[in-house]
């Protein structure tokens, strides 16, 4: 029997303006709106509806603005929704909103631990001495040889996201990251691009981050999910409630696996991936990583109608 996987994005998603369609034109959206600003204690739908840019692209703010938009439409897609065999995954940050959709804590919950998430990210390293980097056009071991060997020269680099074949991003200290532009040939990596983010996410750099979100971690009563949510750690899928939070801290520290993730729904008879929130990054990986499954994304009213239709062809 194949199934459908809603999957979330991450961070580098956002755009002013996301969500306010749904926000105007459906009651649940405009609640989740609502209940994000009370529960923050700021007006975070008026930053997602207009920015300005500089503003939503800051960590602690990205976080929540994006949770909140992802969860505004997944609500509305919920009741539309007849596919009850239905996994779900997200990159990164996205994994929050997939744990939020399938019931493992409640919207004001996560909301809450995101924006503490991105703020423990963005302060875990100081300001210019971190950096990433997208490697493209090489494999996962050239990567992972690429950086022993800046580390070993000059300072740590490590692999922070395998999202998708041949592409590939790598994190550390900024005197690496400056050592590692002038090496990529020496690798077999086509093109290196230095990404303007605030820190080395997802490596080892991170765990001051890690720690602190564990403290908040370990004051929440996770439920079990209703359906299967995979990790970004380990590409297994959440088995109970009790894994949640240590699942969640390693996810800071370590690096996003979400080629892996893909393979293994697919391997578990996944053929549709729909894509819920900003943008069309997620669906863009998936078809690099398989271009035989379908893969749609829902961040208007057409595309949301789009889908429900071909639901019910």
């Amino acid at each position: 029997m194949s199934k459908t996987a809603f999957v979330f994005p991450g961070q580098g998603a956002q755009y002013a303006g996301m969500g306010k369609e749904f926000y105007d034109n459906f009651e649940e959206s405009k609640e989740i709106f609502e209940r994000a600003n009370q529960a923050l204690g700021f007006d975070i739908a008026k930053l997602c509806f207009e920015g300005p840019d500089q503003d939503l692209s800051v960590t602690k703010i990205t976080q929540p603005a994006l949770l909140t938009t992802c969860m505004a439409i997944y609500e509305v897609l919920k009741k539309n929704n007849k596919d009850d065999s239905v996994v779900m995954g997200g990159l990164s940050l996205g994994e929050y909103s997939a744990l939020t959709a399938a019931g493992a804590m409640d919207f004001e919950t996560a909301v809450k631990l995101v924006y503490n998430r991105g703020n423990y990210m963005q302060n875990a390293v100081p300001l210019g001495e971190g950096g990433m980097l997208a490697l493209m056009g090489c494999t996962d071991q050239d990567a992972i040889a690429f950086c022993e060997d800046v580390t070993k020269s000059c300072g740590l680099l490590e692999p922070a996201n395998f999202n998708c074949p041949g592409q590939i991003v790598v994190g550390g200290k900024s005197e690496a990251i400056d050592e590692a532009l002038s090496k990529t040939s020496q690798f077999n990596i086509r093109r290196a691009v230095k990404l303007q983010v605030s820190a080395p996410f997802h490596t080892s750099m991170l765990k001051p981050a890690g720690t602190k979100l564990k403290e908040d971690l370990a004051k929440i009563n996770f439920k079990k999910p209703k359906c299967n949510v995979i990790s970004n750690v380990d590409t297994e899928y959440y088995e109970d409630d009790q894994v949640i939070a240590d699942k969640l801290e390693k996810q800071v520290y370590n690096p996003v696996r979400w080629e892996e993730c893909v393979r293994k729904m697919i391997a578990d008879g996944v053929t549709t991936f729909v894509e819920i929130g900003p943008g069309k990054t997620l669906s863009s990986f998936i078809k690099k990583i398989d271009k035989n499954v379908k893969s749609i994304n829902i961040d208007s009213i057409a595309s949301l109608k789009e889908y429900i239709e071909l639901s019910y062809a």
